[in-house]
């Protein structure tokens, strides 16, 4: 049996009771999941910035994909996560921060990332957090980079009106009932 998932799992969970709606989920994202949110992402890609990666499960998906741990910049604003992603995948670059305040960093050394991974609960947040999450990510990508975001609810969870203002569109990639809760994959890009 392997004891990382279900220390993982743990983590999870205890994280989730010090903060359910900062965490929103009771356990880390599926593999299954995980392979959808970064099905479209490969070592031409790009550097990519993981927003809240939690344990890991996204980030081992896009290790597993071929990315570098030098080319990825994870974002995670729980001291618990950010720690373990730290020692974990020490090349990687992990910043515990607030995602929104990400415009203000510089990741690549001057490089844009051609894509954004994201695992934040977004429905659960205030829309102004949900703009400055958003616009922050796209300040970072190159004009052809895409955020790709999952969500548990029945539509994107950028609402319209948002995706209007910055000129982006989502399109639903697909979706997992593998995972718990089932989830849906969008991605976002510039029109």
């Amino acid at each position: 049996m392997n004891r990382q998932p279900v220390a993982e799992t743990f983590g999870f969970f205890r994280a989730w009771l010090r903060n359910p709606l900062g965490v929103a989920a009771i356990a880390p994202s599926g593999n299954v999941l995980a392979e959808l949110i970064t099905s479209r992402i490969s070592p031409e890609t790009g550097p990519v910035i993981e927003l809240g990666p939690g344990t890991g499960v996204f980030t081992r998906a896009l290790m597993a994909r071929g990315v570098r741990q030098e080319d990825l910049a994870l974002i995670e604003f729980e001291a618990h996560f950010a720690t373990a992603l730290t020692i974990r995948y020490p090349n990687a670059r992990t910043l515990r921060m607030d995602a929104a305040r990400l415009h203000m960093v510089e990741l690549f050394g001057g490089r844009k990332a051609g894509a954004v991974v994201s695992g934040l609960p977004l429905l659960s947040m205030p829309a102004r957090k949900v703009i400055a999450i958003v616009a922050a990510a796209f300040s970072k990508l190159t004009p052809d980079g895409a955020l790709y975001q999952f969500t548990y609810g029945p539509r994107c969870p950028v609402p319209a009106l948002l995706l209007d203002r910055l000129d982006l569109r989502a399109q639903r990639i697909g979706g997992t009932l593998a995972n718990l809760p089932p989830a849906s994959v969008y991605r976002i890009d510039r029109r």
